[in-house]
């Protein structure tokens, strides 16, 4: 059963319709990664996936025992999450409950984000402050946030940006182990086409309307044929 079901979906913001014609199945286990130029409305889809603003036409569906708020979601990193001004178990904590920081958490919550932090490889520097992290440091306690929200699907948003390769990688390596050892269901908005070639099950190619929708395999194949860049 599908975890999210697109069909004939299209959002927008009043008048302006910045996504329309998706049809997608994102099913348990899958590895899906969204590309497209700036503008292509892959954010928009960001935005529909969590629900924060709702269809102008079509419908998405959230199966297999999904709810809409049970996707953990790392966003666009900002000079603001940078510099937030906490310790790493705080920082992971918060994914907790909705609204941020929170006075009170529950035995489980606690046990929740411990589990997140050594999944992640962070449960020795829980006691650091955030903001005197290096960028991949960050960027894995955030994505440890992500994973105390749910255990089912993470949706990525630019996970790598402003990291320098090694860091890169070594994210894409962990989120590839989440994928496969721990059975994550995996959304990523990237232009990391390496990253692309190495992890993805499915590629959406956006431009407004889907351009592409199929498998790595189908999408590395007709780049080829084209002879085009994988991007």
């Amino acid at each position: 059963m599908a975890l999210i079901k697109c069909e004939g979906l299209a959002l927008g913001y009043e008048d302006n319709v910045a996504v329309r014609g998706v049809d997608l199945t994102v099913g348990r286990g899958d590895y899906l990664f969204i590309i497209g130029e700036n503008g292509s409305g892959k954010s928009t889809l960001v935005k529909g996936f969590l629900g924060l603003i709702p269809p102008v036409a079509g419908k998405i569906e959230y199966g297999d025992g999904l709810r809409r708020g049970g996707i953990g979601y790392l966003p666009q990193k900002t000079d603001i999450q940078r510099d937030f001004p906490a310790s790493v178990r705080e920082v992971v904590l918060s994914g907790c409950v909705s609204g941020g920081l929170h006075p009170f958490y529950t035995r489980e919550d606690k046990m929740r984000a411990h589990d997140a932090m050594m999944r992640l490889g962070i449960h020795d520097i829980e006691k650091k402050s955030y903001r005197e992290l290096s960028g991949g440091q960050q960027q894995r306690v955030l994505l440890a946030r992500a994973l105390t929200a749910t255990k089912t699907l993470l949706l990525l948003d630019e996970p790598a940006s402003g990291l320098d390769p090694d860091a890169t990688e070594e994210l894409y390596k962990t989120i590839g182990e989440l994928h496969r050892r721990d059975g994550v269901t995996i959304i990523t908005v990237s232009h990391d086409m390496h990253a692309l070639a190495a992890e993805a099950e499915h590629v959406l190619r956006m431009k407004t309307s889907p351009v592409f929708y199929g498998t790595r395999e189908e999408y590395l194949d007709v780049c080829r044929r084209k002879g085009e860049g994988i991007g």
